[in-house]
């Protein structure tokens, strides 16, 4: 179980949504968590490994080190 507090323009839009189509506002919340959890997990993770100290390769380092060059 989740409950959520939005804003009062984004719940009115959101019933707005609801009422026009026939579905849930839960369907739709539910739609938006499933379709950008993986984009915010990978933001998240990155920004993380960002903050973590460790050595850093600019992007000639990398492929000249793979020997992709031209």
């Amino acid at each position: 179980m989740l409950s959520i507090r939005l804003k009062p323009t984004l719940e009115r839009r959101l019933s707005r949504l609801a009422k026009e189509t026939g579905r849930t506002k839960t369907f739709y919340a539910t739609k938006l968590i499933e379709e950008n959890i993986a984009d915010l997990e990978d933001r998240y993770l990155a920004e993380a490994r960002l903050e973590k100290r460790g050595k850093r390769y600019t992007s000639a380092q990398v492929r000249r080190e793979l020997g992709l060059d031209d």
